[in-house]
């Protein structure tokens, strides 16, 4: 992938809200990055219509997902609406085929067209936000600066961070640099 890192937040349209994909290129990595598409597929049309349509979707995704959270009514009108629509085309239908080495591996049966991988991932908002159990595990990262939004499937529950390598890490971090700075102060004469 590049280098690049990728956000896991347990669904793709979560995925979308963290990671916006800038570009083209950015675009059809990260729909391979995520697994809305298999590795090695061929992604050739993807064009700055393709980014527009996904930043179209990813505005609604995170309008209404952030709405749950908040237990509130979404801001943006026809946000709900406007996802209905990218839900109801036809997702890219998967296949079976037989990988180098015999085994079988997932493919699709055609290039992805933009729409299909637009009603994926609505399908999938779709998904998230009409089931009771999934939109109460709906968090909102409480590092200091972070906005990802992620499915707590911790044992308890009681995740807080988008991740405990970066956002925990930091925050722990600046809980000992607090207590030591704290602890300097009182051990200074006078």
């Amino acid at each position: 992938m590049g280098g690049e890192r990728w956000f896991d937040s347990g669904r793709h349209c979560l995925d979308l809200m963290a990671e916006p994909p800038v570009g083209p290129e950015r675009l059809a990595r990260w729909l391979v990055a995520c697994g809305l598409v298999p590795p090695g597929t061929r992604l050739t049309g993807v064009d700055t219509r393709w980014v527009d349509r996904f930043a179209e979707l990813r505005v609604h995704v995170d309008v209404l997902v952030r709405a749950e959270i908040g237990g509130h009514t979404p801001d943006v009108p026809g946000a709900l609406e406007r996802l209905n629509v990218l839900a109801a085309a036809a997702p890219p239908a998967p296949c079976a085929v037989r990988g180098e080495d015999g085994h079988l591996v997932r493919a699709l049966g055609a290039p992805p067209e933009c729409a299909a991988l637009l009603a994926a991932l609505a399908r999938d908002a779709v998904e998230l936000l009409t089931d009771p159990v999934a939109r109460g595990r709906l968090r909102q990262c409480e590092g200091d600066h972070c906005h990802r939004v992620y499915l707590d499937t911790s044992r308890g529950g009681r995740r807080r961070w988008c991740s405990s390598e970066v956002c925990g890490n930091r925050e722990r971090v600046a809980r000992h640099r607090a207590r030591t700075g704290r602890s300097r102060e009182k051990s200074r004469p006078c």
